[in-house]
C-alpha cells in the first residue's frame, strides 16, 4: 500500500511523495492520519536545511504532532484498538540504557525522533496519511476532547515536561507570577498550561499583536510588546519560549530572588550572553528542558478539563495537498500560531 506524504527534498522545496507503508510488525499498529500540526523545526528544514547541528542531507518525510486513528489495532493484542483517536508519541529510544532505566527517555543517546535529521538515516516523520507506529507509543485521546485541538497534545507536553522540571526543583507556578517570553505555539501553551495550574497571574511578551491577542483569549493577565519600552513586571516564574537571547535577559532580569526560569526555546547554538550573575545574587533556579518524555497522557487530560484555554491556539488548518501555502502562514508570526495540516476526514 501507498501513502501521500509531505517530503522537504531540499531547502526551500517540499513535495508530495507516494511512499509504501511498511508491512506492520506483531507490536505495531497502523494509524490513519487526520491532523499534522507543523512545528518550528518542519519550518528550519524547510526554509534553511537544518535546525541547529541536525542538517539535512537527504529527502524527509515531515511532522511529529500526529494525531489520528487507529485503522488496524497491533497483532499481539497490545495498544489501542481500531477505532481508538489517538496521538502519537513521536520519539524512539533503545530502553536498555541508564537514562531510559531512570525514567528520562527523551535524553537517550539513541533517541531518534519523528522528522528528525539529526541521525544518518534520517528519521521520517508523521506527515502522511498512514503510519505505522509501535502500539506502545499511541496515547488515546480522551472522550470529548477533538482531533484539531488535540493536536497540540505533542507540544503542549513539551510545555509540561518543563514545568514539571520546576516542580521536582521546588518552583510550582501555582499561586505565583509567571512570565512566559514568546507567544509563538509554545509559548501560548505555557500560557494556558500555567493558566491551568492556578498562576496568580500570567504575563506574556512578543513582537507581534496577534499572538499577543490569543494570549489574553486563553488565560494572559497582561500581554506586552517586547519591541516597546514597556517595563516588565516582577515574577516567580519565567518560561522562555522564544529562543532569542534578548528575551533570556529579560526573563532573568524580570525574576524575583529565589524566583526560577525553565528555558523551553532552543537558544542558538553559538552562545548566548545574558546576565547570569542574577542567579548567584538573587539565588535564581536555572533550568533546562529538552522534548517530553512520559507527559502525553497528562496533556490530554489538562486539555480535555479546559479545551477552551487551548482550542485557540489552532489558528488555520490546510488540507495536505496545500502544504505550500500552509508553510508559508506557519512561517509568518505576524498572522498566525499553529497551523494543521489535514491528511483525512475528522469523523
Amino acid at each position: 500500500m501507498l501513502t501521500k506524504a509531505v517530503v522537504v527534498v531540499r531547502t526551500g522545496v517540499l513535495a508530495l511523495d507516494d511512499r509504501p507503508v511498511p508491512q506492520a510488525q506483531p507490536d505495531q499498529a497502523v494509524v490513519r492520519v487526520v491532523y499534522g500540526g507543523i512545528c518550528g523545526s518542519d519550518l528550519h528544514y524547510w526554509r534553511s536545511g537544518r535546525i541547529g547541528e541536525s542538517v539535512l542531507r537527504a529527502p524527509m518525510v515531515l511532522g511529529h504532532e500526529i494525531v489520528g486513528v487507529v485503522e488496524r489495532a497491533a497483532g499481539d493484542g497490545s495498544g489501542p484498538a481500531a477505532g481508538t483517536r489517538v496521538a502519537v508519541h513521536p520519539a524512539q529510544v533503545c530502553g536498555a540504557c541508564e537514562l531510559c532505566g531512570r525514567g528520562d527517555q527523551h535524553l537517550c543517546p539513541e533517541l531518534r525522533y519523528f522528522g528528525s535529521a539529526a541521525r544518518d538515516p534520517h528519521t521520517d516523520g508523521g506527515f502522511a496519511e498512514h503510519l505505522v507506529v509501535p502500539a506502545g507509543r499511541l496515547v488515546p485521546i480522551p472522550d470529548g476532547l477533538d482531533l484539531r485541538t488535540a493536536a497540540l497534545a505533542e507540544p503542549a507536553s513539551v510545555v509540561l515536561h518543563g514545568l514539571r522540571r520546576l516542580e521536582r526543583l521546588g518552583q510550582s507556578v501555582e499561586g505565583r507570577d509567571v512570565l512566559v517570553t514568546g507567544a509563538g505555539p509554545i509559548g501560548l501553551l505555557a500560557v494556558a498550561l500555567t493558566h491551568a495550574a492556578n498562576a496568580r497571574s500570567v504575563t506574556v511578551t512578543d513582537l507581534h499583536d496577534q499572538p499577543l491577542d490569543v494570549a489574553r483569549r486563553i488565560g494572559a493577565t497582561r500581554t506586552i510588546r517586547a519591541d516597546q519600552a514597556t517595563e516588565v513586571p516582577a515574577v516567580d516564574v519565567a518560561v522562555e519560549s522564544s529562543g532569542a537571547p534578548p528575551a533570556v535577559t529579560m526573563a532573568l532580569e524580570a525574576l524575583r530572588p529565589g524566583g526560577a526560569i525553565v528555558q523551553i526555546g532552543h537558544l542558538p547554538v553559538d552562545g548566548v550572553t545574558a546576565p547570569l550573575h542574577l542567579a548567584v545574587t538573587r539565588e535564581l533556579t536555572v533550568a533546562g528542558s529538552s522534548r517530553f518524555s512520559s507527559e502525553l497522557p497528562e496533556a490530554l487530560a489538562i486539555m480535555a478539563a479546559h479545551p477552551e484555554h487551548f482550542a485557540p491556539v489552532v489558528s488555520a488548518v490546510f488540507p495536505y495537498g496545500e502544504v505550500e501555502a500552509a508553510f508559508h502562514q506557519a512561517a509568518d508570526p505576524s498572522r498566525s500560531s499553529k497551523v494543521l495540516l489535514a491528511f483525512g476526514a475528522d469523523s
